[in-house]
């Protein structure tokens, strides 16, 4: 069978609206993931940090366990195999005249607790690399152990965090591929199901990894600018402003030199 190029690229330049609506339920399960993943990786982080050693314990086997099962298990055991042991399954509700799907929940719930497993252990890192003193010093101004985290320890670790945890994020925009193993409607699945119609597998996977393409690059994109804008402090000319460190990023590579805002100023 030969490649059918108007198939193609009418499949390309004007997608159906389940596959837009498939690109929709990609981008929202891996953002609602990334959102739980992290929220799950700063309390675990902080528990590997923690002076009780139960709490150590119970994060470090947390990490341990789930970054050694494949997410693909972690989906399947969550969404069937819960509901097979008699626990509570996850229930479609509404949200005014949109309906929520269990499997969509799972899914989300499933890449997260996978999520959760590696921020951990970037959130640990981050926090890490704050310098001792500096905390030692804020304890000395009598702040609390909430305004210590507040304060010094998150606004410093955040530029340590953000970029592996921008590379966690692309990885998770693929994982989302996983989740058509029980039976989300992304854009993987709906592929396959036209694909098992038209028997044109070879031109729908191509579209899917252009998708892929697309979704990851424009993410690497804004990383990229949020990254350029949280490392300015450690170049001799900053990008004060969003909208410079956006302009920078697309005009060279690196940081701006200082002549470039003494100029300006």
């Amino acid at each position: 069978m030969s490649f059918d190029w108007s198939f193609f690229f009418e499949r390309l330049f004007f997608p159906e609206e389940r596959y837009l609506w498939g690109l929709f339920t990609t981008m929202s399960i891996a953002l609602f993931a990334m959102i739980l993943g992290t929220i799950i990786g700063f309390l675990v982080g902080y528990g590997r940090l923690s002076k009780i050693w139960i709490i150590r314990a119970v994060s470090g086997l947390y990490v341990w366990i789930i970054r050694g099962i494949p997410p693909l298990v972690i989906l399947v055991l969550i969404f069937t195999g819960v509901a097979a042991a008699g626990l509570p399954r996850f229930e479609e509700f509404f949200i005014g005249s949109l309906e929520v799907p269990g499997n969509y929940q799972a899914a989300i719930a499933g890449l997260g607790i996978h999520t959760g497993a590696y921020m951990a252990e970037i959130v640990r890192n981050g926090i890490q690399s704050v310098q001792p003193g500096q905390i030692e010093a804020a304890k000395a101004l009598g702040m609390s152990a909430a305004q210590i985290a507040r304060r010094i320890v998150v606004p410093q670790a955040t530029r340590v965090i953000i970029p592996p945890a921008g590379n966690e994020f692309n990885v998770l925009i693929k994982l989302t591929s996983l989740v058509s193993v029980i039976g989300v409607q992304e854009i993987f699945l709906i592929s396959q199901s036209v694909a098992s119609n038209t028997f044109r597998v070879f031109e729908l996977m191509i579209v899917v990894s252009i998708s892929y393409l697309i979704l990851t690059g424009f993410w690497s994109i804004v990383q990229g600018i949020v990254e350029l804008k949280l490392r300015a402090f450690e170049a001799s000319t900053p990008a004060y402003t969003w909208g410079q460190a956006f302009v920078h990023f697309f005009r060279r590579p690196g940081i701006p030199e200082r002549k470039e805002v003494m100029s300006r100023a």
